[in-house]
């Protein structure tokens, strides 16, 4: 069994619970997520069954959408309503300043990660030198919000949606907005709404999936390049689907089609006779555009 399930990852859940309640339901270990929703937060989890376990790495790097809630006024060490309260301070702001202070973040900027997250400094989590109480650098690193929106403003209640790149902590930037207003804030909410192509409109609760069976479950898999269709499709010459297989560079006469276009780098998908094999990369050697196959996914020869 092969796919991607977009499950709905309830309040209170890890992302690893979530993993080990689909393995006893389909009575496989391999399963893996693509990419960490904290416990606080809810929403859309594809989960990757069998061989789509090899498309997670490749999953991480798209667009992700959220709807969170912020609280002006206090700051936690957290950024979130788990946290312990460290600064309590007036708000005394209006709507239209935090309809300003909200869209300025729109586009790339520099993000300092959570000292309570599990991104690792020098081989250890952030969160275990916070609870050590060791003081750690902690490099912002570059992210992208393509889309930030008010869903709703009841001071000190804002209602957020968010869509960016990977690697963004909303934690952070709900903590940042409150810094900007002078008033601090801290998530009390977050749902994901998409990762990628999987919508919070398909996706799969807790309670469906525990009364759903085995072929239940296949008939909701997603196929393994569903998540990955933005990639250019590459059909490779059926008389070349050995080289494929194999794992071997492939030229442009192992090919139906050119690719001479496509950049260095890029990403895109392999098939043959109308099946799906795989992931390639492009490369260039002396002027001439090649594929490198990076994953196969039909080890068939």
């Amino acid at each position: 069994m092969d796919g991607i399930l977009n499950i709905y990852k309830p309040k209170g859940k890890t992302s690893h619970d979530m993993v080990n309640i689909l393995r006893r339901a389909l009575n496989t270990k391999k399963i893996g997520h693509t990419g960490t929703l904290d416990p606080l937060a809810e929403g859309v989890l594809p989960l990757c069954v069998g061989k789509a376990t090899r498309v997670s790495q490749y999953m991480l790097d798209k667009e992700k959408e959220y709807v969170g809630e912020l609280k002006l006024g206090i700051s936690t060490d957290t950024y979130d309503s788990e946290g312990k309260e460290v600064k309590s301070r007036l708000v005394s702001v209006t709507e239209n300043q935090i309809l300003d202070a909200v869209d300025s973040f729109k586009g790339e900027l520099l993000q300092k990660p959570p000292i309570y997250s599990a991104l690792k400094v020098r081989g250890k989590k952030l969160y275990e030198y916070a609870r050590e109480g060791v003081e750690v650098e902690i490099e912002p690193r570059r992210v992208v919000i393509h889309d930030i929106e008010i869903v709703s403003i009841q001071i000190p209640y804002v209602k957020i949606r968010v869509g960016c790149s990977k690697g963004t902590y909303i934690r952070s930037l709900f903590n940042d907005i409150g810094e900007k207003l002078g008033c601090g804030a801290h998530m009390t909410s977050l749902i994901r709404t998409k990762s990628g192509y999987f919508s919070v409109d398909d996706a799969i609760t807790l309670d469906k999936l525990e009364k759903m069976d085995v072929e239940a479950i296949a008939g909701k898999l997603y196929p393994t390049d569903f998540p990955l269709k933005d990639f250019p499709k590459i059909l490779i010459d059926p008389d070349s689907k050995k080289y494929l297989v194999n794992g071997n560079v492939l030229y442009g006469r192992n090919l139906m089609e050119p690719i001479d276009t496509l950049a260095e780098g890029q990403k895109v998908l392999l098939y043959c006779l109308d099946r799906f094999y795989g992931i390639g990369e492009i490369i260039v050697e002396d002027k001439i555009n090649k594929i490198k196959p990076k994953c196969i996914f039909n080890e068939e020869k």
